[in-house]
């Protein structure tokens, strides 16, 4: 890999960039939950400002990082009671499938759309202390928001059969019409769904990052509820997946409804009905403008993502039976570490950067330490998960769902589709920083682009390793589900290489110094030796104690090897963990 150029440190002779905003130097600033907004700086020569202490974001990224794993943790517990009762058989199959879809308009109007869009404006409002303009704007993005979404879900229930048919192709006979009867069920739940990351971006605005991140542990309870008790009752496979359905809408509406008191407090503006002045009338007026045209290249952004799940679900419906199952599985494991540590910290950082103020050379300059800093933070964390996935993958998935009828065989799958993944995943996590700060300046449309770029491969290179390579190097077909995720990363160290560039283009240089890549790189493989060495030593052992065991060893030879190293992240870790444990603070 290339190593990134470092990002500390303005020079004089650094090339000034330039920012895409209608006023370079006016730009809003917060560095608190609320604070006063600094004055504008005036245009030519710049006056001598007083410094503020930039935001730390580290708190907040360890709240949303709790609400993720919460919710994560949750997530796995219900596939492996789903994997108990249903396996991977043909039901299986067609719940998930029945998921992807609400999923997928979920994610295209709902928390990544809502953050590129809408918390930019909001968080410059609040920064600047306009609370009332902002829970106006607030209030008119949710009333249009509600509209739209409503409308899809009608048309959506009237198009099902041609969804079903978009994202498992492969599906024929009994299969596809359970996942239709599923589909139907499970649309209304999707309004309730996007409401709710409505709510997200409120909160994330006020910095209340915490409730918004551990509201899906509702959702997680609910389903998990429905299958223990309805499972246990001996229903058939095809009526366990439609209770199961009925649970996903009575969760959604759990989801959204823990948040709304908080919002109503944090904005009690939302339901105000008090005459607008005309000036606030036209900034209000302006600024919902700002957030539908922001929306625009997002949502298509989005919606291009979203279409490479897409694909990926399509392509792994034609390798075998119970391979959709087996993908989603392995999704579940190889997406915590983009969740937990990359959706985190671009999270924390998006109302941060947003709310930045000053002449464009100092917002950029700050832009650049923000971005680096949360650079290394993900690397320190998402490449050793990298590591772990290829050399421990099956001791993690057997954890996960070695449970009734998921077997060992469909484990040892699960683990070759997680090693697949581990090509991109430093990448995408990466490439998902970078478009946090793309978007916290503004500018969609970069990001958009790009991703059409990575479909364009993703669809181009999984064809080719999920369906035809597999037979042409004479295996079986069922691994063409890590062809899949190892082209799938492929094209997300393309799209982020791109990212780089763009943004460095912009505001100068932004990376990880090799040195250090290099270093975390190298820990992470030693560590992957005693964590391997550790999973023969340890002999037969039920599935979670091997794991904790093994995977134990793995992060303490990381961390220790890490601290030797002088690694800063480490050192953190470790400052954190002697808190926690009422030791001394000094790493």
């Amino acid at each position: 890999m290339r190593a990134p150029l470092p990002s500390s440190g303005v020079g004089a002779d650094a090339r000034r960039p330039v920012l895409p905003t209608a006023a370079p130097d006016t730009i809003a600033a917060s560095d608190g939950t609320e604070v006063d907004a600094p004055g504008a700086i005036a245009p030519g020569p710049p006056a001598p400002v007083a410094a503020r202490a930039p935001e730390r974001t580290g708190r907040f990224a360890a709240f949303i990082a709790i609400g993720i794993l919460s919710s994560r943790i949750l997530g796995l517990v219900r596939t492996a009671v789903f994997s108990h009762y249903l396996g991977a058989g043909p039901a299986a199959d067609a719940f998930n499938a029945a998921l992807k879809i609400p999923n997928y308009l979920q994610n295209l109007f709902g928390e990544g759309v809502l953050s590129a869009s809408f918390i930019p404006v909001y968080a410059r409002l609040l920064g600047a202390g306009e609370r009332d303009e902002a829970d106006r704007v607030a209030a008119a993005v949710g009333a249009i928001l509600a509209l739209t979404v409503a409308l899809l879900v009608a048309v959506g229930m009237l198009a099902t059969p041609l969804l079903v048919t978009l994202v498992a192709t492969g599906f024929r006979g009994d299969t596809r019409e359970l996942a239709v009867r599923l589909v139907r069920i499970t649309f209304p739940g999707i309004g309730l769904l996007v409401m709710s990351a409505w709510c997200l971006g409120i909160l994330n605005s006020h910095r209340r990052f915490l409730l918004s991140y551990l509201a899906p542990v509702g959702m997680n309870v609910v389903l998990i509820a429905t299958l223990v008790h309805w499972g246990g009752r001996g229903l058939a496979d095809d009526r366990l997946a439609t209770t199961l359905a009925w649970g996903v809408v009575v969760g959604s509406a759990v989801q959204l409804f823990v948040q709304v008191p908080t919002v109503l407090r944090v904005a009690p503006g939302l339901w105000r009905r008090t005459a607008l002045s005309p000036s606030l009338r036209t900034r209000v007026r302006d600024d919902v403008r700002t957030v539908v045209r922001n929306f625009g290249p997002v949502f298509v952004g989005r919606g291009v993502v979203q279409l490479s799940a897409f694909i990926d679900s399509t392509l792994a419906s034609l390798i075998a039976p119970g391979a959709l199952t087996v993908f989603a599985n392995a999704q579940q494991l190889y997406l915590l570490p983009g969740s937990l540590f990359g959706m985190s910290i671009s999270a924390a950082e998006l109302p941060a950067m947003s709310s930045l103020q000053g002449r464009a050379d100092e917002v950029a300059a700050l832009l650049r330490e923000r971005l680096s800093a949360g650079l290394r933070r993900i690397a320190f964390f998402v490449i050793p998960s990298a590591v772990a996935f290829v050399s421990l993958g099956d001791v993690i998935a057997g954890a996960a769902f070695h449970y009734g009828r998921f077997t060992r065989g469909d484990v040892v799958w699960v683990w070759g589709t997680l090693a697949g993944s581990a090509v991109g995943l430093l990448a995408s996590t990466l490439g998902r920083l970078y478009s946090s700060t793309f978007y916290a300046l503004k500018e969609t449309r970069t990001p958009l682009r790009l991703a059409l770029v990575r479909v364009a491969l993703t669809l181009a290179l999984g064809y080719v390793a999920a369906v035809p390579l597999p037979r042409a190097l004479g295996i079986s077909p069922r691994w063409g589900t890590a062809g899949l995720t190892a082209t799938a990363g492929v094209a997300g160290w393309v799209e982020f290489l791109l990212l780089r560039r763009a943004l460095n283009r912009r505001i100068g240089p932004t990376g990880i110094p090799g040195r250090a890549v290099t270093r975390l790189w190298g820990a992470a493989l030693a560590s992957g030796a005693v964590g391997i060495g550790a999973k023969f030593a340890a002999g037969r052992l039920p599935a979670v104690a091997l794991a904790g065991l093994v995977c134990g060893a793995y992060g303490v030879s990381y961390l220790a090897i890490t601290a030797a190293l002088g690694e800063g992240e480490s050192a953190a870790v470790v400052r954190r963990l002697r808190r926690r444990l009422g030791g001394p603070a000094r790493a």
